[in-house]
């Protein structure tokens, strides 16, 4: 290590502290067969790392480490040999059996304040969206509801504009209907997966006891949450009146777990090749497919065949046999330029928890701030719901009706800034052996090419859905002649 005058030493002394609880019971097993006497249970440690310069007179250590202050330095290593020591003490703890992993899930206290920190600025622009839609909702939108709904002359209405004009177009299907209810389907199974996972954690139903517990959590759910998928593309397609609905199913079927498994196969295939044991042994391959194809692929079949039979929602408004053409854009720059920065706000709510979650990766460390992540996770949900009613309505007011597209990409770009993060975190770190460089690198960007993915069909499908609901609701409330 490094000490803070720039001092290079050695830790050759580890100061052990066991802590130990008392339980309470008297008349159980334990009890009887240690002969009546006290019953302890050790329920933690704590070890310090020591650098102590030994002094030996005779075969006698001489030195203590609860008073040596001398610190062993890297110059004497080669003129004499190093003297490796521990000491243990034991002290009583108030910690009980049953909650022996807490103090694990306490997060340090200037983890907290950042973790704070980063919630009241997720905060303040989750209200700064909200003043925009409340602006939008209640005074804009009010308006148009006065002014469409009202009697007026042919005059009037012939000088009409505005988002009513494209009531004939603003439900007609967009282009890739097929990719977009697939895209649907699969962002209401990322969303499932990952407030589930967070709420199980939240409970404490995952344990830091069981080790891999959090992985095999997300993993069940995503293979139980295909049915989720199934049903909301099957029902999505029925509702744009899509005909090609075999396709649908099998892109739902393999539209997120075909890349999952993909990426898994090669990371495993690029540690079984460097000689890892972190690599995944043939049977537990054979068991993830078989979880694929055996559980998670009938589950999206049996979601599509109810989101089939269930009957969709009904458009307010009829579409029109011709498309009517949408005006150019301001400044002729497209409007599905914006969508691209859009994307900034939900990924600054995240981008703290983003910097944990990768540290926590990086370091090898556990991450169970799990309460904080829950409400970020709410804060992102009212960030992506908020940005798309907004980016939506402007759309609309321009009279553009292709809004579907633009209003799953308005909040799913998102992801990409999660990937383009996650690449500058990386090159910010310390770089290993060439071997250990490659396996890290392959298994970091690997797994977050996947993540950035997922993310993106997550708050995707939000932002889609939210903007679904805000242009049912305003086009159920005006008289369309």
């Amino acid at each position: 290590a490094t000490t803070e005058k720039g001092n290079h030493v050695i830790f050759n002394h580890l100061s052990f502290t066991i802590l130990y609880h008392e339980p309470s019971f008297t008349q159980t097993d334990i009890y009887f067969n240690s002969g009546n006497n006290p019953v302890y249970r050790v329920v933690g440690f704590k070890v310090k790392p020591m650098s102590i310069k030994h002094q030996i007179t005779g075969q006698k250590l001489t030195t203590c480490p609860s008073k040596s202050k001398d610190e062993l330095a890297l110059q004497y290593v080669d003129k004499s040999p190093i003297t490796f020591t521990y000491d243990v003490k034991f002290e009583k703890s108030p910690i009980r059996w049953a909650t022996r992993w807490d103090p694990l899930l306490k997060p340090p206290p200037e983890a907290r304040q950042i973790q704070w920190f980063s919630i009241i600025n997720s905060s303040f622009l989750a209200l700064l969206l909200a003043g925009m839609v409340a602006v939008i909702v209640l005074r804009t939108v009010h308006q148009d509801f006065v002014r469409y709904n009202r009697l007026d002359d042919e005059e009037e209405m012939t000088d009409e504009s505005g988002w009513k004009l494209v009531h004939g177009d603003v439900f007609r299907s967009p282009p890739m209907v097929v990719l977009y209810c697939v895209f649907q389907g699969l962002g209401a199974q990322v969303f499932w997966i990952f407030s589930s996972t967070i709420g199980f954690a939240l409970l404490g139903l995952l344990s830091p006891a069981n080790r891999g517990g959090l992985l095999s959590a997300l993993l069940f759910l995503m293979v139980f949450t295909s049915s989720v998928a199934g049903y909301v593309s099957a029902n999505q397609y029925a509702m744009l009146k899509g005909e090609n609905k075999k396709l649908v199913t099998i892109g739902t079927c393999l539209g997120l777990s075909g890349p999952a498994f993909f990426m898994f196969f090669l990371c495993n295939t690029v540690l079984f090749f460097m000689k890892s044991t972190g690599s995944v042994p043939f049977m537990t391959m054979l068991l993830l497919l078989f979880m694929w194809f055996g559980l998670s692929i009938p589950l999206t079949l049996i979601g599509a065949f109810v989101g089939y039979k269930v009957a969709p929602y009904e458009f307010p408004c009829k579409t029109n046999h011709i498309p009517r053409e949408i005006p150019p854009p301001p400044f002729n720059i497209s409007r599905n330029f914006y969508c691209f920065f859009s994307g900034v706000a939900p990924f600054g709510v995240v981008y703290f928890e983003l910097v944990f979650i990768l540290s926590s990766i990086i370091n090898n460390q556990v991450f169970y701030m799990f309460g904080f992540l829950f409400f970020v996770l709410v804060l992102l949900v009212v960030t992506c719901v908020e940005v798309s009613i907004v980016m939506t309505y402007t759309r609309l007011t321009s009279e553009d009706y292709s809004w579907w597209w633009p209003a799953f990409f308005s909040t799913g770009t998102s992801g990409l800034y999660v990937f383009l993060y996650s690449i500058i975190f990386y090159s910010s770190q310390e770089s290993d052996e060439p071997t250990l460089l490659l396996i890290s690198t392959v298994l970091f960007f690997g797994y977050s090419a996947l993540f950035s993915f997922a993310f993106t069909l997550m708050t995707g499908y939000i932002g889609s859905f939210s903007s679904l609901w805000f242009v049912r609701r305003i086009f159920a409330s005006i008289r369309v002649d």
